[in-house]
């Protein structure tokens, strides 16, 4: 009897696989968070707040019109076994409902959806528990107007993407989703005889690795020289050797390891557009004129576009020189 060899599947259909495995989770454990009955069958209300939004995956504000009087609140975010309490402060305003608020930076927030619940224990020690609705519940669904940044950004720090999201019952949940490792440009620095990439490792990248230039024409690839502290790593981009890899002006993306590079962890739409850069001409060490436009491409690659100019620089100089000479 003939035994095959076992076939691995190969990254891509892996990654669709493992995608559409996480969706269904997410689907499953809205389902879940946005259960809105409480015991006995009885239906709890839904809390319409004033306000709720996340910043950058980690800071929570929230305010909501307080459903009684004085007394003690907290918001608890729940996953399975796993909670956080956030106290609520009262606030009593003259002429206008009391607020209970907080504001709160979201540490530890693991991949899946969280719960939003609202608790409150009254002077006389009753305690009520309300689900919330999302910001926007009382309003028309509408096209949201285009803007130079998108409603949702990732933790700088983590990548992890926090979103509120509403279940299918109307309730307002978190939704955390776990970046895939990255290297993130933290700052590009030109200087007159080159261009420094400073970066780090997100979520889970493995450092030392070598860095290289991929020309995106054909994927010619050539090595760079890249230094490393901890996740952090300073690559110096190669412009002799692109530009010395063929004729022409082109476009030359790069990768640290396996991880392209780039400024990913971001709510811009645009990052071409929103971090306009201009040419610069560089003079190498060897005698080489090179012309570098360093940029971001609409996706928020790091891509480099460069040419050697040294022979049209000679041959601009050359009728000028003759003209001296014969003067």
């Amino acid at each position: 009897m003939n035994h095959s060899a076992p076939r691995f599947a190969p990254p891509r259909l892996a990654r669709r696989l493992l995608g559409t495995a996480r969706s269904t989770r997410f689907r499953l454990e809205r389902t879940a968070a946005g259960r809105v009955r409480g015991g006995a069958g009885r239906v709890r209300p839904l809390l319409a707040p004033v306000h709720l939004s996340l910043r950058d995956s980690r800071t929570l504000n929230v305010a909501l019109a307080a459903p009684h009087g004085p007394g003690r609140a907290r918001l608890l975010i729940t996953r399975g076994p796993r909670r956080i309490a956030v106290p609520l402060t009262y606030e009593p305003h003259t002429g206008a409902t009391p607020l209970l608020t907080a504001t709160v930076t979201l540490r530890g927030m693991r991949d899946g959806v969280w719960r939003l619940t609202v608790e409150t224990r009254d002077e006389v020690g009753r305690v009520r528990r309300y689900g919330l609705a999302p910001a926007d519940s009382g309003a028309r669904p509408t096209t949201p107007p285009a803007t130079p940044t998108a409603p949702h950004a990732p933790d700088p720090r983590t990548g992890t993407l926090v979103r509120v999201v509403r279940a299918r019952s109307g309730r307002a949940v978190l939704q955390a989703t776990r970046s895939r490792p990255r290297a993130e440009l933290v700052r590009f620095v030109p200087s007159g005889d080159g261009i420094t990439v400073h970066g780090r490792l997100v979520a889970g990248g493995l450092p030392g690795g070598a860095a290289e230039a991929v020309r995106r024409r054909d994927g010619v690839v050539v090595p760079a020289e890249v230094a490393w502290e901890g996740v952090a790593f300073a690559l110096r981009v190669p412009l002799a050797a692109m530009a010395g890899a063929g004729p022409g002006q082109w476009v030359w993306d790069f990768r640290v390891g396996s991880l392209p590079v780039g400024r990913w962890l971001t709510d811009v739409r645009d990052p071409s557009a929103a971090y306009p850069t201009p040419f610069r001409v560089h003079a190498l060490p060897g005698g080489t004129l090179v012309r570098a436009h360093a940029h971001f491409t609409r996706t928020g690659a790091f891509a480099v576009t460069c040419w050697d100019i040294t022979d049209a620089v000679r041959e601009s100089d050359a009728p000028r020189d003759l003209a001296e000479e014969t003067s």
